[in-house]
């Protein structure tokens, strides 16, 4: 397959095994000049696996940094500014964490595999803190709930049950313990308000 940059090509060279989904993405209908879809590709990769690509992806960039222009905005960075993108590698892409190292090392300030390793640790634990969910949400979702709504089943089920891949492969709740448990009672109250709902409904047909 010749998307995602032959990803799946060094994939397949490699013997890492893979999935490839699809999805369409929303387009503006009015500048669309025939009946094609645009599709938004992802490839999943087992947990195991994902350090080995990420280490695949800069093998292959590091033969390609040597021919970037000069004109390449990352030339333009700051030591300071540099190091930002080594200790946010899950916000750049492969080929630019792989320029960004090389252009500290021509600048005579080269960074070491401990500083690498040290970053991502930072990274992996600053990006696996569970966030707090927003009071609008949450107030939402006790709204809806109450209303007996599928908005406060999804919101609630959202909270309590939903996960975030990390860099390294690993899932953890993306929300903070206190959400998640504002989470399930959403859940619980939206379903039993729904329910109580849909046999009053039913009782009442009933009775004609």
């Amino acid at each position: 397959m010749a998307f995602a940059g032959g990803l799946t090509d060094r994939l397949d060279d490699a013997r890492i095994p893979y999935q490839v989904e699809t999805s369409p993405l929303i387009v503006n209908p009015l500048l669309s000049t025939g009946a094609e879809l645009s599709l938004e590709y992802a490839i999943k990769l087992r947990p195991q696996d994902f350090n080995t690509v990420n280490q695949l992806l800069e093998d292959y960039e590091k033969k390609t940094v040597e021919e970037v222009e000069k004109d390449y905005y990352l030339f333009d960075f700051t030591d300071e500014e540099l190091h930002d993108i080594l200790k946010n590698r899950n916000q750049w892409s492969a080929f630019d964490h792989v320029l960004a190292r090389k252009i500290l090392d021509d600048r005579g300030t080269p960074v070491t595999e401990e500083q690498i390793e040290e970053y991502q640790e930072e990274e992996i634990e600053a990006l696996s803190t569970p966030e707090e969910s927003e009071a609008t949400w949450i107030i939402l979702g006790y709204i809806s709930a109450f209303l007996g709504g599928f908005l406060g089943i999804f919101i609630g089920a959202m909270m309590w049950k939903f996960k975030k891949t990390l860099p390294n492969g690993e899932r953890v709740y993306a929300y903070t313990k206190t959400s998640r448990v504002n989470g399930l009672i959403i859940c619980v109250i939206s379903i039993i308000v729904f329910t109580l709902a849909f046999l009053y409904t039913v009782y009442d047909y009933s009775l004609f």
